[in-house]
């Protein structure tokens, strides 16, 4: 291949000086190094907030539990739901490389504003403990309050943008079309999630210990540190980028007009032959700019966005007549919505495991040596420090295994992978609540429902919920990248940071679902228990959280069935047709190009 097939075989992707990027000098694993690398950092500040943040307010700031978990899963729930609308300019405005590097500068002003707040007194209540039933502590209102709700905030606007743009950066380094490297992009996924677990070790163990021993500014103080460093990284790798060409459209907008357009020519008659349905003329030239896509016999009633009123004449209007490319991508997007509603159930589940489970490691006994105490917030370093050994291992064992027996590069589907994801995170839900009957039984035995936990912790070791914790790491594993890898390969060009999106946005869904339905189970519960429901009140062991983690179980389960019928339905796109071989192609096809 000379130089200048490979500058074809880049159309669409620059260098950062603007010049067409080439396959031997930039892009592949050398560039996407820097991407997971700051990927690393950027988790490494930011996993210590999310399993730690509830105690932060619990204790420091005075809201109760309940509230304190509303506050996390809130903010976790916004930094996901963003990540669409920073997709939007990621792919349609300003590009994916210049929307991760303004997000990592916003997410490092919000930890930055943080750990000021964490650090003066005067910007916090007075001290007092939350757990003595005489005390009456004042609560984080006024300026305070709207100081640390700005902090976080911000920090989930830059949370967005980093997960909105980096995993489809890192992908824009490879190409699809080459084997090698669509082989080399699968293993950049399963990597992403290695650089998720070497930056969670890193914040689950030291920055945590830092912030229970030391105080939340220090700890707050290195995760700053941490984001400063993923930028600086980030911006290091940029004579190594392919950087994706911003086409100056929303594609988001081409695909409101095919709905448009089908709701306009819903009168319309569908041809019995598909070559008579509108597509743009292909050649050579049009296949650098343009991307085609077959017609396919689903959803045809989307089919009337193509549908022209007059053979001969063509209109203008792109709200009244639509490419078949566009209606095909339309379509894709439609079938990959039941999929993200079925990975909405998970992420409420994780969000147990943030909050909860974290409650319930505060009144066991956290010694892991006489002279070391684990914190609570640190017990998710369990199953994450198992995944560091084990995705390399399924990588590079377990995927080349599999790839011999079923000829799929990725070892097995991606829909398969998210299936056994949705599985066990039911098993661990039905886990965790053994694991609280447990825990409550010791607090009974020794007549400890009532003991204050930071002067008399449960006889009981903190190491019993690693199992929920172990086998929900797991389901991670397969879950999460797997949905990251069907959402960006069966996205249209133009939208694959938003197609990244549909996974963030069903984590965000997830989160927003957690505080709801804490509030519903509380609201529907009250009459059955003293303290106002099964999760109200500070005293987690007068609570019937193992119910609620039943409850969860059983809804993972639903939504597993549920999600066996959506994944045997779904038929993965067609491949993008390369411009030489569009006339073979739609003559086979019964497409006719105009």
């Amino acid at each position: 291949m000379d130089h200048t097939e490979k500058d074809v075989l880049l159309e669409g992707k620059v260098d950062w000086r603007g010049r067409i990027a080439t396959k031997n000098q930039h892009g592949g694993m050398k560039a996407a190094v820097f991407v997971l690398a700051t990927f690393a950092f950027e988790n490494m500040a930011s996993f210590a907030l999310a399993v730690n943040l509830v105690t932060y307010f619990n204790s420091v700031m005075h809201y109760d539990i309940a509230d304190s978990a509303n506050h996390l899963t809130n903010y976790m729930g916004t930094a996901y739901i963003l990540s669409i609308l920073m997709a939007v300019f990621a792919d349609a405005y300003i590009g994916r490389f210049k929307t991760l590097l303004i997000a990592a500068f916003v997410e490092f002003l919000g930890i930055a504003l943080l750990t000021l707040q964490a650090h003066y007194p005067k910007f916090k209540p007075p001290v007092c403990n939350i757990f003595l039933p005489t005390s009456n502590c004042e609560k984080l209102t006024g300026g305070n309050a709207v100081m640390l709700f700005s902090a976080i905030y911000l920090m989930a606007v830059g949370a967005s943008g980093v997960k909105a743009a980096l995993p489809s950066h890192g992908a824009d380094q490879f190409e699809e079309k080459d084997a090698q490297e669509a082989t080399q992009m699968s293993t950049f996924f399963n990597w992403l999630l290695l650089a998720i677990v070497v930056g969670g070790c890193v914040s689950l163990t030291f920055f945590v210990w830092v912030q229970v021993n030391k105080g939340f500014d220090y700890g707050f103080g290195l995760s700053m540190i941490a984001m400063f460093m993923g930028a600086v990284i980030l911006i290091c790798g940029l004579p190594w980028y392919r950087i994706y060409v911003v086409q100056g459209s929303s594609a988001i907008t081409e695909i409101i007009q095919v709905y448009v357009a089908a709701i306009r020519n819903c009168n319309l008659k569908l041809p019995e032959d598909p070559s008579e349905l509108y597509e743009i003329a292909m050649d050579k030239e049009a296949g650098i700019h343009e991307e085609f896509l077959p017609h396919r016999d689903v959803y045809r009633w989307l089919d009337k966005a193509a549908v022209r009123c007059d053979k001969t004449v063509l209109t203008s209007n792109s709200w009244k007549l639509c490419r078949v490319t566009q209606v095909e991508n339309a379509k894709i997007l439609l079938a990959m919505i039941p999929v993200f509603l079925c990975s909405i159930i998970m992420t409420l589940c994780l969000a147990q495991l943030q909050t909860f489970s974290v409650q319930q490691g505060v009144t066991m006994d956290i010694k892991l040596t006489k002279s070391f105490n684990i914190p609570p917030a640190s017990l998710p370093i369990i199953p994450v420090a198992f995944l560091v050994i084990l995705v390399p291992i399924y990588d590079k064992v377990v995927v080349p295994l599999l790839r011999k027996f079923t000829g799929i590069p990725t070892g097995i589907t991606y829909l398969q992978r998210v299936g056994v994801g949705l599985i066990l995170s039911s098993l661990s839900m039905a886990i965790a609540g053994v694991m609280e009957v447990k825990r409550k039984d010791v607090a009974k035995d020794h007549n400890m429902l009532d003991a204050i936990p930071v002067l008399q912790p449960l006889p009981i070791s903190v190491f019993w919920l690693t199992f929920q914790y172990f086998v929900f790491g797991i389901a991670d594993m397969f879950t999460y990248v797997g949905l990251l890898e069907f959402f960006y390969s069966q996205a249209p060009k133009p939208i694959k940071s938003i197609s990244s999106c549909f996974l963030w946005s069903s984590m965000a869904l997830g989160y927003f679902l957690s505080g709801i339905m804490v509030k519903i189970v509380n609201h529907v519960t009250k009459g059955g228990t003293k303290s106002g429901g099964w999760l109200a009140g500070n005293n987690i062991n007068r609570n019937h959280l193992e119910l609620f983690y039943w409850l969860l179980a059983i809804l993972s389960l639903i939504n597993f069935v549920i999600y066996l019928f959506v994944a045997m339905r779904y038929k993965y796109r067609p491949q993008t047709l390369d411009a030489e071989h569009e006339l073979h192609h739609l003559r086979k096809t019964s497409i006719t190009p105009l």
